[in-house]
């Protein structure tokens, strides 16, 4: 199928993209957001629709590897390139057969159960990330190969939450421990946050480094997995702390967090002070909804249906995506998926919503 994707010439210009994003001034175009795209979704639209044999990404390629990256988001529109890495928790995972349109052969995801720390004799065993081992080599590249008007929005790893229950506790596990033996909870969330915050800020020195992108699952589809009462003493506070760095070198903080967290969202708006929220599932709410509540307070980022971007066929997802651009543009708002590009989503549906972006002229 011919999808009509109109690639026009590139123009980024992140500078009037942020003034939009804190209510500065009125879009005069639709901006794009995405947190990531998979690997596969890269690699095939770089081949089919840009013409360029793939590059795998290996130390003696990275330079390349980034430029690519950097050349994915700036054809396809971005005024950014989020670029992701640099610490690295090894924990335990499961694996399965990906049945992805795009598979990766296998699919991973984390131990719910019991993770890499029970005890504190597994505390003081584990590897932590060292600082002088965070490796920043892949921002400092990206510096310096970026085109006019476009810059970068980072992110080191999984969030404190993320890593803390997931990779190194298990959920399971976690949720014994805040009972029997709290301090050892704290402890391996505040080791988590104090590593992401020496990355922090440390990169933030970095050139065209314009604003951190963190993500941090906190939620399912009807409330948060932890009470409001255990983030705000685990998680909330180290997210507060990234903030604090951004702003305080002119920067944004972009949310990123799946789930219902609308028991903690003041906390995030008020508190914490992100300038920017992302993953929209609209079985929980939509984005239009979001955006009327919390719109004036900061900007909205996406929020097309990963399930309908995923299922429905061209007509009814220009509708759709016409739709959200009518009820949330143009103050404080970028269109983007609800949570990723993953690759199991048609590569021609994601590209329909780009098209229907740059078509969009209501302003």
């Amino acid at each position: 199928m011919n999808v009509g994707v109109r690639l026009k010439r590139p123009s980024p210009n992140f500078e009037n993209f942020k003034k939009v994003l804190l209510g500065e001034k009125k879009a005069d175009r639709v901006h794009f957001v995405e947190l990531l795209m998979d690997y596969e979704v890269k690699k095939y639209i770089t081949e089919k629709y840009f013409g360029e044999k793939w590059v795998d990404y290996s130390e003696e390629n990275k330079e390349k590897y980034i430029k690519q990256e950097i050349n994915f988001w700036y054809k396809l529109g971005y005024d950014y390139v989020r670029i992701a890495g640099g610490i690295s928790f090894s924990g335990k995972s499961r694996r399965t057969k990906d049945t992805a349109i795009l598979s990766k052969g296998e699919r991973e995801w984390v131990e719910e159960r019991v993770g890499m720390i029970k005890n504190w004799e597994d505390f003081e065993k584990y590897p932590w990330p060292k600082k002088e081992e965070i490796d920043y080599s892949i921002y400092e590249i990206a510096s310096k190969n970026l085109p006019e008007g476009m810059k970068m929005l980072v992110c080191p790893s999984s969030g404190v939450f993320e890593i803390s229950s997931e990779t190194l506790l298990g959920f399971e596990n976690m949720s014994y421990l805040i009972v029997d033996d709290f301090s050892l909870v704290e402890g391996v969330f505040n080791r988590v946050g104090e590593i992401i915050y020496e990355f922090y800020k440390n990169v933030i020195e970095i050139e065209n480094v314009e604003g951190f992108f963190q993500g941090d699952d906190l939620g399912f589809k009807t409330s948060t997995f932890l009470s409001p009462e255990h983030l705000r003493k685990l998680v909330i506070p180290w997210h507060k702390k990234y903030v604090e760095i951004a702003h305080k070198n002119g920067k944004m903080y972009w949310f990123h967090c799946c789930g219902n967290i609308l028991n903690v969202i003041d906390d995030f708006i008020y508190n914490v002070k992100i300038d920017a929220f992302h993953s929209f599932q609209d079985e929980i709410l939509p984005v239009w909804e979001f955006k009327e509540k919390f719109g004036d307070k900061i900007a909205v980022l996406g929020g097309v249906d990963v399930n309908k971007l995923t299922t429905f066929d061209e007509v009814n997802l220009r509708k759709y995506v016409r739709g959200i651009l009518n009820k949330c543009m143009p103050y404080r708002y970028a269109l983007g998926s609800g949570n990723s590009i993953a690759n199991y989503i048609p590569v021609e549906n994601y590209l329909i919503m780009l098209d229907e972006g740059m078509r969009y002229s209501k302003f």
